[in-house]
């Protein structure tokens, strides 16, 4: 096991490996996101049974809940990214977290302007300094941040170091935001899913969520591939078999 991990990890390291083995993820990952997509929306924006407090606005749940999650994995995974270019110099891993930034940046944002739509009809205002959004707005900034750092510097390997600094002192934000509505007496009802917990959810309502959580998760994972591909022949266009790739 450990040894297919090593074998993996290498070969991911490769920036032709890794151009060659995504051209056959990108057709899946595309259908089941247009599949996902459509049965998620469908399902929980026209037969979700409506909340008996919050009516029909609680149905912006099935794309604030996704952005939000995947804003603050997508930083994660960036810190960690940024953390295995540190440590071992892979420049795959380098562009793999400068191609997260903006990508995390925009569910970041998708999750504060829908958790203001949301907000408006439940609480009565769009915004306001709770410790659950204004750790969200942090995170926010900090994708800024990383983004602005990248582009800062004289060199691009000084702009990865930066960068990849400022993502590692900034996942200390993400705990904050998981359990703020824990530690403090906030406006923003706590976690919609718990792993330790059942879901209180009607499964009415609870399968179109998990269903757009995945989604979100696959198209996420398409947009960073994608991206990631688009560095690669860029950095290594001057490589034999880009220059070979783009003739044909």
């Amino acid at each position: 096991m450990w040894q297919w991990i090593k074998t993996l990890y290498h070969r991911l390291g490769s920036p032709k490996w890794f151009y060659d083995i995504t051209n056959r993820w990108i057709p899946w990952l595309v259908a089941f996101s247009a599949i996902g997509a459509a049965v998620g929306l469908v399902w929980g924006l026209a037969y979700a049974p409506a909340d008996y407090q919050q009516g029909n606005s609680f149905r912006i749940i099935y794309i604030h809940v996704p952005a939000a999650l995947i804003s603050q994995s997508a930083y994660l995974m960036m810190a960690v990214a940024g953390a295995v270019f540190l440590i071992w110099r892979m420049k795959m891993a380098a562009w793999v977290a400068r191609v997260i930034a903006p990508i995390g940046a925009s569910f970041c944002l998708i999750a504060l302007l829908t958790g203001a739509i949301w907000g408006q009809p439940t609480w009565g205002t769009w915004w306001v300094w709770d410790a659950r959004l204004t750790s969200m707005l942090l995170l926010l900034f900090l994708f800024f941040g990383v983004m602005a750092l990248q582009q800062a510097m004289e060199t691009e390997e000084a702009g990865h170091k930066a960068s990849a600094i400022l993502a590692l002192v900034g996942v200390v934000n993400i705990p904050i935001i998981k359990y703020s509505v824990e530690w403090w007496n906030t406006l923003h009802q706590p976690a919609t899913l718990k792993l330790t917990e059942k879901p209180s959810m009607h499964p009415d309502m609870l399968i179109p969520l998990l269903i757009m959580i995945a989604t979100t998760y696959v198209f996420f994972a398409l947009l960073v591939i994608l991206r990631t591909r688009n560095e690669i022949l860029w950095h290594e266009r001057k490589r034999s078999w880009v220059k070979q790739l783009l003739e044909n």
